[in-house]
């Protein structure tokens, strides 16, 4: 792979991710709540609805969580290690995260937030990572190491999870 910080992937690449991504996940794309949460969610993964977003007129608490998913997918891979972010029928891309934002670098591609279509950030061996539900206007964030650091600060930006390792969570 080339030494640069953000590569669309092949068109074979492209294949092999997805192809992996839905069989691994059991990806169901759909606008039909009964398909949803649209993977099936790791063991170990906490899920939040992102409905506590549209009442946040300067965008404060959307830039915020955007900051910690980011932060908290770079924490957890090494320096030399890249992540796919893939933005479903669309480009899907390889980035190093410690490579970009700084000054002269590339922008982080996409966003954790689901802004109309499902974004999907994986690790290599996709034990870390989130899915973005557009439809479901939801945010799944999975692996112990992501979870640790940034499972405390989402819950302060968007309220209690709705599921945690795939089960809905019941609140009191």
């Amino acid at each position: 792979m080339p030494n640069e910080s953000v590569v669309q992937l092949s068109q074979a690449e492209y294949r092999r991710v997805w192809d992996r991504f839905y069989a691994e996940f059991n990806f169901r794309p759909s606008m039909n709540p009964a398909y949803w949460p649209g993977i099936k969610e790791p063991a170990v993964s906490v899920t939040w609805s992102l409905a506590s977003l549209d009442d946040d007129p300067g965008y404060e608490r959307l830039d915020r969580l955007i900051e910690v998913v980011e932060q908290g997918l770079t924490a957890c891979v090494p320096v030399q290690a890249r992540l796919f972010a893939l933005d479903w029928q669309h480009e899907a891309l390889q980035f190093s995260p410690h490579l970009v934002r700084g000054p002269g670098q590339a922008e982080w591609p996409l966003s954790p937030y689901p802004d109309g279509d499902y974004y999907i950030f994986l690790s290599e061996d996709f034990l870390i990572g989130s899915f973005g539900h557009p439809w479901e206007s939801s945010l799944c964030l999975f692996g112990q190491e992501l979870l640790n650091v940034a499972a405390e600060p989402v819950d302060e930006i968007l309220g209690k999870p709705i599921r945690r390792s795939g089960l809905t969570t019941h609140h009191l």
